[in-house]
C-alpha cells in the first residue's frame, strides 16, 4: 500500500498488484483458420475460450514467452511472428501488461503443457472468430483485442 498526494493536496492510499505481465498469440494457419484454447478459469468458475497465452517470468523477453506458449499450448512454431502491440488489462489495481502477437506460417509438433494445464484446442475460420469477438463469445479482453488487431493488420497486407 502506498500513500499518495492528490491534486488537491490531500493524502490518500493506493493498493496495487505487481504482475510480471503476459503474452498472447493469434495463430493462423495457411487455410485461414485460427487456433483457440478452451480451459477452466478458476476465478470465473467456468471454461473460457481464448487465444493461446501465458504469464511472463520476471525479466523474460515477451517475444520468447509468446513462442514458448504457442509451442506449449498448441504445438506450433511460427515462420512469421508479428508484434501487435500491448494492452493494460486492469489499470486501476494491477501492473500487468499483455503483449500481443500474430503467428503465421505454422509448423506443428507435440504440445508441451504444464503439469497443471488441461487445455482443449479448437480451430475455426478466422473471420468466424472475429465475429465471435463482436458477439461476446470471448469475454476475455486480450482475445477480443488481439483478434481485432490481427484482422486490421491482415486487411492492410
Amino acid at each position: 500500500m502506498d500513500k499518495v498526494e492528490l491534486p488537491d493536496g490531500r493524502e490518500a492510499t493506493r493498493e496495487y498488484v505487481k504482475h510480471p505481465g503476459g503474452v498472447c498469440v493469434v495463430p493462423i494457419n495457411e487455410k485461414g483458420e485460427v487456433f483457440l484454447v478452451r480451459q477452466f478459469r478458476y476465478p470465473f468458475g467456468r471454461v473460457l475460450t481464448e487465444i493461446p497465452a501465458g504469464k511472463l517470468e520476471y525479466g523474460e523477453d515477451h517475444r520468447e514467452c509468446g513462442l514458448r506458449e504457442l509451442k506449449e499450448e498448441i504445438g506450433a512454431e511460427p515462420g512469421r511472428f508479428d508484434y501487435l502491440g500491448c494492452l493494460y488489462p486492469t489499470v486501476a489495481y494491477d501492473t500487468e501488461v499483455i503483449h500481443m502477437y500474430l503467428a503465421r506460417d505454422l509448423s506443428f509438433g507435440d504440445r508441451d503443457l504444464d503439469d497443471d494445464e488441461f487445455i482443449d484446442v479448437i480451430r475455426l475460420p478466422f473471420e468466424e472468430a472475429v465475429e465471435g469477438a463482436f458477439r461476446g463469445d470471448y469475454p476475455d479482453a486480450k482475445t477480443q483485442l488481439a483478434l481485432l488487431k490481427a484482422r486490421e493488420l491482415l486487411s492492410k497486407e
